[in-house]
C-alpha cells in the first residue's frame, strides 16, 4: 500500500536538505580564465561573479574590443564551472533522497 505520510515526510526532508545545500553554494567557488591567464574571473555556486582581473597589458585602447572579448569568455567559462559545481555538492547534499530518475536535471531546483 502506498504510504502517503512517508511520502510527505521524504518530500520535506528533500525540502530542507536543498535549501541548506542552496545555501552552503554561496562558499563554493570556481576560477577560470581566457587569454592565457589575461583574465581571471571568480564565481560562487550561486553563480554570482565574486571577482573579475585584468592584466595590466590589455588596458590600452587598442585591446579594447579583444579585453571585452577575454571578459565575456573568462565570465562564460566560471559560470559553467560554478554550475557544475554546486550540481556536484547538492547531488551529494541530497544523496538517497532524489529517485535516480534518468534525464532528471537539478536546473529545476534553481541551478
Amino acid at each position: 500500500m502506498f504510504d502517503m505520510m512517508g511520502m510527505m515526510g521524504k518530500v520535506k526532508e528533500l525540502q530542507e536538505k536543498m535549501k541548506l545545500a542552496q545555501d552552503e553554494l554561496q562558499h563554493i567557488t570556481a576560477t577560470a580564465e581566457s587569454g592565457g591567464g589575461l583574465v581571471k574571473a571568480t564565481a560562487n555556486g550561486q553563480r554570482r561573479l565574486l571577482k573579475l582581473e585584468i592584466d595590466e597589458s590589455l588596458l590600452t585602447p587598442q585591446d579594447r574590443d579583444m579585453l571585452a572579448d577575454l571578459v565575456v569568455a573568462a565570465v562564460n567559462k566560471v559560470m559553467e564551472e560554478a554550475g557544475e559545481k554546486a550540481k556536484e555538492e547538492l547531488k551529494s547534499k541530497t544523496a538517497g533522497l532524489l529517485p535516480n530518475l534518468p534525464g532528471l536535471d537539478l536546473g529545476s531546483f534553481g541551478l
